[in-house]
């Protein structure tokens, strides 16, 4: 969430910059602004009566012991007083703290300077574009009908266990999910990442800590009982390793990586837009998160970038960059730039990857904080990256690889899989 120091030293800026998402926070930060006023006025009476009530209660036995029995009572009756005021002033204080948290706590990031303005997804800029385009014949098939050809996935099966969005990847299919994932690790743990195995049920205050509640709350599947919740991506425990947690300046960054499962609730409607793996409640997803500096963290961004577009170069899949416009970014990013790939018999492009940074948004919620070599705290920066999101990516490399004789099976995935060819 925002700090108030950010909201105090220029609120005119802050809400400036909020429009560019379509947030109007003209009175959540005049209302922030004000709480806060209120409870240092409250805090200011509060430590005036604390120093008058230790002066008070010092001079009570010197004024017995000088027989002055009247002025003792009088003081004795004044620090009632100011106890039962101090009461009353204490629930103010937590009742203002309180107050203030929860207005931060749904006002969104502000967008950096490089964020170009705009509503939907029609204003995103597009920053780069790489990989071959598939030639493919005009019937070609797309992905949930090869599967069903090669026996591949069955999203009947999905729906017969649990529901629509949750399929069943089977032989190859499964060997082919199986390798991705893995060949997904290996890069980044090439690339310097130590992979993690987080649980894939978060609490409360890990879903506060990254900032999926809560604005997120009605897209998360919940665990009533226990009052945890599945998680959405491995952003948020492996982020939440770190919450609470003061580094040292000379362990940064930090770079972690891991493999999750992901739920999500909103998985849409109907339609070809949402057919097949393109839209799912479950998937899988290789993460990567760092830690950096906050003078770091803009050529951090830029490695994972690189770091996301070498995977899509490597599987022979034509992609493009966008970066987002204020409208179509997170509530937590201050910066994202979405990686989508070409799927050659849909003939569309395909969201694979968001990699965002957060500036010290996530870092405040978590107080993420690291020591610099002079012992001052500073909040960190933190990023993170599909790298990559798996659905999609073997949606498209199902369909644009498809040739009379079978489906051609990158050749980086080939010692992962075992086979060459799905026939």
């Amino acid at each position: 969430m925002l700090t108030l120091q950010q909201i105090k030293s220029d609120p005119e800026y802050i809400i400036k910059r909020l429009a560019v998402k379509g947030f109007d926070a003209a009175k959540p930060i005049a209302d922030v602004i004000e709480l806060d006023n209120n409870r240092r006025s409250l805090q200011l009476t509060n430590d005036n009566q604390a120093a008058e009530l230790n002066k008070l209660s010092a001079s009570i036995g010197a004024l017995m012991k000088a027989g002055k029995a009247d002025e003792a009572a009088e003081a004795k009756a004044r620090v009632a007083e100011l106890k039962a005021a101090q009461k009353t002033i204490a629930a103010d204080l937590a009742k203002a703290e309180t107050d203030i948290r929860n207005i931060l706590l749904n006002i969104p990031n502000i967008p950096c300077e490089m964020v170009p303005e705009g509503r939907t997804a029609e204003d995103n800029v597009v920053e780069k574009t790489g990989g071959p385009m598939p030639n493919l014949p005009e019937d070609a098939l797309p992905h949930w009908e090869l599967a069903k050809k090669y026996n591949l996935i069955d999203f009947d099966l999905g729906v017969k266990i649990t529901g629509a969005g949750f399929p069943v990847y089977l032989g190859k299919g499964a060997k082919l999910q199986r390798a991705l994932i893995q060949f997904f690790l290996d890069r980044a743990s090439d690339a310097g990442y130590l992979e993690v195995q987080p649980p894939y049920v978060v609490n409360e205050d890990s879903g506060y800590g990254t900032g999926q509640l809560p604005d997120k709350e009605a897209q998360m599947y919940v665990v009533t009982l226990d009052n945890l919740y599945l998680i959405p991506t491995a952003e948020v425990p492996v982020t939440n390793l770190y919450r609470d947690v003061i580094l040292s300046e000379d362990k940064l960054p930090v770079k972690n990586c891991a493999y999750s499962a992901c739920f999500r609730r909103e998985a849409g409607s109907y339609g070809k837009d949402v057919r097949g793996l393109n839209r799912l409640h479950q998937f899988d997803k290789v993460e990567i998160v760092r830690i950096e500096r906050p003078e770091d963290s803009y050529a951090a961004l830029e490695q994972m970038k690189d770091h996301v577009q070498s995977l899509l170069d490597d599987l022979g899949l034509p992609w493009h960059i966008l970066r987002l416009c204020g409208g179509d970014m997170s509530f937590t990013s201050a910066i994202t730039f979405d990686f989508e790939v070409w799927s050659a018999a849909q003939k569309r492009w395909l969201e694979v990857s968001s990699v965002s940074n957060f500036e010290t948004y996530q870092a405040n919620r978590l107080k993420c904080r690291y020591r610099d070599a002079d012992k001052k705290i500073h909040l960190c920066h933190t990023l993170n990256g599909s790298a990559l999101a798996l659905p999609r990516i073997m949606a498209a490399i199902l369909e644009n690889n498809q040739t009379p004789e079978g489906i051609v099976v990158p050749e980086v995935l080939r010692p992962y899989t075992g086979f060459d060819i799905i026939n």
